[in-house]
């Protein structure tokens, strides 16, 4: 065999030599059951949050809702003490809050976002807004603004 590559420049031996063999391709499919684990667990993971977030978003609606209806709502406090009323039935029990008037209603608000401008404050225009016509306070609708923003429905 040594007779046969006498003569041979290394070019020409080179070309002698058998192809180098590739080794297969790497597998993209995970090897251990663990990675498949993994993978599974970050999944529902992922998608508890999702839930979760959908669940928030849904949970919420009527704030948003009411949050639109104030951008467009006048000043007036008859129209601010409606939405305010419409807002706290749809987050709270209706048997809890629909008979709730004067005072014991402005302290409701007041219990309800952790403040006091209801019962010591702008919110007091609430408690007779229904029947007077024409008040006007910009102040008001900051505090309602606040207070759809703020409060904390049961269970919170």
């Amino acid at each position: 065999m040594k007779d046969a590559w006498e003569g041979l420049n290394l070019v020409d031996l080179l070309d002698l030599l058998d192809p180098v063999q590739e080794p297969p391709p790497i597998s993209m499919f995970p090897q251990t059951a663990g990675w498949i684990w993994l993978g599974l667990a970050l999944l529902l993971g992922l998608a508890a949050l999702v839930w979760q977030f959908l669940r928030y978003r849904r949970k919420n609606a009527y704030r948003r809702q009411a949050l639109r209806e104030l951008l467009d709502c006048p000043d007036d406090a008859a129209h601010l003490a409606t939405l305010v009323r419409r807002t706290a039935l749809a987050a709270f029990p209706r048997d809890e809050v629909a008979s709730l008037c004067g005072k014991n209603w402005l302290t409701f608000l007041d219990r309800a976002y952790g403040g006091n401008g209801f019962s010591a404050g702008p919110g007091e225009q609430l408690a007779s807004a229904p029947y007077a016509a024409g008040q006007k306070e910009a102040s008001l609708k900051a505090l309602v603004r606040t207070w759809i923003r703020k409060h904390r429905g049961p269970g919170a």
